[in-house]
């Protein structure tokens, strides 16, 4: 799979604290985790951002009033658009996330459609095993 097919930007990564993820390892995780659900082009973005804003997202989105670690917004889930598919985005608290990576990897399988509340595990398996790839 050629990562060129896929538009994937990095914001906020000046958030980020040491032994973070560089936005180029987000991406990578990003292509993987796409890559495990046959997906080989579209564009998304992932923004780190703080516990303010997720609080405000979590609040709107979810009628949860908390910060969270990530919330994953897909667009075109069901692949049909008329340009480039726009998979959606993540944003992720990283004051929030005990492991950005497994973050990143989570988000953008929610992206993918997967959904570990209803699933029986596989999101949950799925992720297990990718991030015991990158590791």
């Amino acid at each position: 799979m050629s990562a060129s097919s896929l538009d994937i930007e990095v914001l906020g990564i000046d958030l980020l604290v040491p032994d973070a993820p560089t936005a180029l390892e987000v991406r990578e995780l990003c292509v993987l985790a796409l890559a495990s659900a046959g997906i080989e082009e579209g564009h998304m973005a992932v923004e780190f951002v703080d516990a303010e804003r997720i609080q405000t997202l979590n609040c709107e989105y979810r009628s949860i009033d908390e910060p969270t670690d990530v919330l994953s917004f897909g667009v075109d889930e069901d692949g049909d658009s008329a340009g480039p598919r726009e998979l959606g985005d993540i944003v992720i608290c990283p004051e929030h996330t005990s492991d950005l990576r497994e973050a990143v990897v989570h988000g953008t399988l929610h992206l993918t459609g997967m959904d570990h509340e209803v699933d029986d595990g596989e999101m949950l398996a799925v992720q297990a095993e990718l991030l015991r790839w990158v590791r």
